[in-house]
């Protein structure tokens, strides 16, 4: 150890000069929950993310025995929902007095049940177990080889799943003795750990320092102290890790706070003030701070919690922090998605459409309208419209409606959908090219019961699309040697299939169906009947009363 303490001196005097991931800069403000209930959810958005806040942090543990995917994605999505960047620390369960020792064959297990999950955002921020110089949080005896062992195991699987994973190893009780095997003290745990592992793998495989900088003794130490039992504590272990030769890690204080029972909750409150504004805040090292603990209802922790007992309300500490400013923050969030696009490749001209695609959301991100939107590129602006996608939530689909005119003038044109998430393009469609043709012609063929004549007048035709949509009608159409034309049929699109209706007064509808080509098309319906008294486009029992009691009724009968 003496000669472990002048290599500390060395280094502190001459510094290696190791610098910290880059991690991105979010609202620092967290809170560690006991359990993931919606009503402390609910709490924590209102503390962390108040005040001008967005994407604050939020503690949570995940027991090896609750590590079903349903379950914790349903989590995951709601804190997605309000913003809330989730630190997940793994944890065994307990056996008699004590946490499980996890085995490096635990590893795989953890993986699997971690990599199903869509996380909340890119990074994906890991902490291996608690307070292991303990020995009740590691199967009732300290052991800092097999900690680091298991570490480094669980690190090494993590990392070759998935490069987002961001992993700190579990935060030290930085007041604890060296009284093995009931306790060590921090300094010989971290020393013994580091040389276990290599400090060159340390430094690939572990990416942040989780740490429980508490203000001791006793949980009632000034917030302006310094030191390892201090709320600068992560100062000291920073230190230390620099003379082992780690780098410098970005720190997360997952676990900080004063005993409510021995100080007032006035105090309590004064104190965090004093530590966020002059201390954790401007501590460009400091990435998230998440006091212990939101809501604990029972002992041993009844006096560290922020809500009152029975939850009658909050303590003041809860208060002050959620009035005091907070950043925006802006996590690395992966977009991703397709669209579905079955559009046609031949248009007509002065005409207006009414188009369906579908957008598939597959990445973490919730597109809302407002932050999000969808553009038509190579197309004005003043030519097509795009409906609302409201909220679309990962592994979501929508179906967003595409209105699009065109003019007079024919060719080629090749677009693409892109969605924006303000002015920055997240996803783009395959091409969609198509050519604007001249308006094709219709000619049809229909005649009446049971009349011979083959010159008749006043009929109507209606086009529907595939969306059931009337796109097109005419009216007024006559009809000569049994044939009608429409010279100019708008509104349709080339190789898609029609459903036309044919309409007549006091007779039934009839209806075909056609897929248009250029130029030239036709059709013919089959004969109409005069069975529609009513108007109602059927034939029913009004149909016969009103037949006997109007003057065209018995007309229609006639052949002539």
């Amino acid at each position: 150890m003496k000669y472990f303490g002048f290599f500390l001196l060395f280094l502190l005097v001459f510094p290696i000069q190791v610098l910290a991931q880059e991690l991105p800069e979010n609202n620092k403000f967290g809170i560690h929950i006991a359990q993931a209930h919606d009503e402390d959810i609910e709490r924590a958005d209102e503390l962390v993310n108040s005040s001008g806040g967005e994407w604050g942090y939020i503690t949570l543990v995940i027991q090896e025995n609750d590590r079903d995917v349903h379950k914790w994605q349903s989590i995951f999505n709601k804190l997605r929902e309000k913003k809330l960047i989730p630190i997940i620390r793994l944890a065994t369960q307990p056996e008699n007095a004590n946490w499980r020792r996890p085995n490096e064959e635990n590893a795989k297990e953890w993986v699997s049940f971690l990599d199903k999950l869509n996380w909340v955002v890119k990074d994906r921020y890991i902490i291996l177990f608690n307070e292991p110089n303990h020995a009740a949080e590691w199967g009732g005896e300290v052991d800092a080889v097999s900690f680091a062992k298991v570490n480094k195991v669980f690190a090494e699987e993590l990392k070759k799943s998935n490069s987002d994973y961001i992993i700190m190893m579990g935060g030290l009780d930085l007041s604890a003795p060296s009284s093995r095997p009931h306790y060590e003290d921090a300094g010989i745990f971290f020393e013994t750990v580091i040389n276990e592992i290599g400090s060159t793998d340390f430094n690939k495989l572990f990416d942040g320092l989780a740490s429980h900088s508490y203000p001791n003794p006793g949980f009632v130490g000034s917030p302006s102290d310094t030191g390892r039992k201090s709320v600068r504590g992560y100062e000291w272990e920073l230190q230390l890790l620099q003379s082992l030769g780690v780098k410098e890690l970005p720190v997360f204080i997952t676990e900080t706070g004063w005993n409510g029972s021995a100080l007032s909750r006035e105090t309590v409150a004064r104190n965090f003030n004093i530590a966020f504004n002059s201390v954790w805040l401007p501590d460009k090292r400091v990435k998230a701070v998440t006091p212990f603990i939101l809501n604990y209802q029972t002992e041993p922790f009844l006096q560290f919690s922020w809500v009152k007992p029975q939850n009658v309300g909050v303590y003041p500490e809860f208060e002050l922090v959620k009035s005091l400013p907070k950043e925006r923050g802006n996590p690395s969030i992966r977009q991703s998605g397709r669209f579905l696009l079955d559009l046609p490749k031949e248009i007509v001209e002065r005409s207006t459409y009414h188009f369906q695609i579908e957008l598939e959301n597959t990445g973490q991100a919730i597109w809302e309208q407002g932050e999000y939107s969808l553009q038509l590129e190579g197309i004005p602006s003043t030519r097509y419209l795009i409906s609302s996608m409201n909220s679309i939530k990962p592994n979501d689909t929508r179906i967003i409606d595409v209105y699009i005119t065109t003019g007079t003038e024919l060719g080629i044109t090749e677009t693409q959908f892109i969605l924006f998430k303000g002015e920055k393009e997240i996803l783009r469609s395959k091409p969609w090219s198509f050519i604007v043709v001249p308006l094709p012609s219709l000619e049809f063929e229909v005649s009446l019961f049971p009349k011979f004549d083959l010159n008749l007048e006043d009929f109507e035709l209606q086009f529907f699309d595939e969306y059931e949509q009337l796109v097109f009608k005419t009216k007024g159409i006559d009809i000569k040697n049994g044939k009608g034309m429409i010279d100019k049929v708008e509104n349709i699109a080339l190789g898609r299939k029609y459903r036309v209706v044919i309409l007549k007064q006091y007779y039934l509808p009839r209806q075909t169906y056609v897929v248009f080509k250029e130029k030239n098309n036709s059709i013919q319906f089959e004969r109409m009947l005069p069975f529609d008294f009513t108007g109602d486009g059927a034939f029913r029992w009004n149909d016969v009363t009103t037949f006997f009691t109007s003057s065209d009724g018995y007309k229609l009968l006639l052949p002539f």
